[in-house]
């Protein structure tokens, strides 16, 4: 019997071997994925990955990893690339001033 295996998605919750939460999935790529390990951070938002700067403020947006495309992150990342129809996991969040 063939196990299924989970599907991994932005804001999926990822556990360590003995159960322990450690994060929420916030980027994937060929590397692997990008974990919100901070306490209190919010899945998805902005906060957790601010400019730095005192002055402005970041805007989130996705990006694709195929082509540099950016867009508007107004719900959620498009389920492909919009420009060159690369997969969602070829898509990640960037922010920008």
């Amino acid at each position: 019997m063939d196990k299924e295996q989970p599907r991994l998605a932005f804001g999926t919750t990822v556990y360590a071997e003995d159960g322990t939460e450690i994060g929420q999935v916030r980027g994937i790529d060929e590397n692997g994925l990008y974990i919100t390990l901070r306490d209190g951070i919010e899945g998805m938002s902005v906060e957790h990955v601010r400019s730095g700067q005192a002055f402005g403020e970041a805007e989130l947006l996705w990006r694709c990893w195929e082509c540099g495309e950016l867009g508007r992150l107004d719900q959620d990342i498009p389920d492909a690339c919009p420009s060159c129809g690369a997969d969602r996991e070829e898509l990640y969040y960037w922010t920008e001033d």
